[in-house]
């Protein structure tokens, strides 16, 4: 005998959905394609090089695979506080994401001015506006195996990102919105 459907059931299978973020593409080499949570779909950016399951720092390649989204950082002095179920901080402008290979902060949060390299999280042209942290490469974390792995804004033109995945602002808003806690991003050649 199958399970009788209750509210109590539904409700729990459909936050199970709420908390699992899909990205879809036509190929691997693709750079757009669709980010899919319930019943919502975007347009979405993925990396310059497509999607690949190994993945290289600099390869501008989108990581094949299941990451949790971890926190969220956003500019409070370009949008109100978003409304979303992860850890959420307001960048600053001296935030940074180390991204040299064989440094003891690669792939971490650090502050400029900083010695190695490290990107710089607090940017003018708006796609840090609202940016997810993905747990991709952090535990454990392989030197030179691709750092600063976001899900954040895209340009207008949804062109090409160095690795992560983008959607446009107001749509990034809304799908984060909608996501139950402990979300998951699963990217993956279709």
């Amino acid at each position: 005998m199958g399970v009788v459907p209750t509210r109590r059931n539904i409700k729990k299978k459909s936050g199970i959905r709420k908390s699992q973020l899909r990205v879809l593409s036509l190929s691997a080499s693709a750079t757009k394609g669709w980010l899919a949570v319930g019943g919502l779909r975007v347009r979405c950016a993925l990396g310059r090089s497509g999607q690949r399951a190994i993945k290289r720092e600099g390869d501008g390649a989108t990581p094949i695979g299941r990451f949790k989204l971890l926190n969220a950082y956003y500019r409070a002095d370009r949008l109100s506080r978003p409304r979303v179920s992860l850890p959420l901080v307001a960048l600053r402008r001296d935030d940074g994401w180390c991204d040299a290979t064989g440094d003891r902060n690669y792939n971490l949060h650090v502050r400029h001015p900083y010695a190695a390299s490290a990107e710089r999280m607090w940017r003018d042209d708006g796609l840090y506006d609202l940016v997810v942290v993905l747990d991709y490469n952090l535990r454990p974390r392989k030197q030179g195996g691709g750092s600063a792995i976001f899900l954040h804004c895209a340009r207008p033109d949804y062109a090409p990102t160095e690795g992560c995945v983008a959607v446009k602002r107001d749509e990034l808003l809304r799908l984060l919105a909608r996501v139950a806690r402990q979300p998951v991003l699963t990217t993956s050649r279709t």
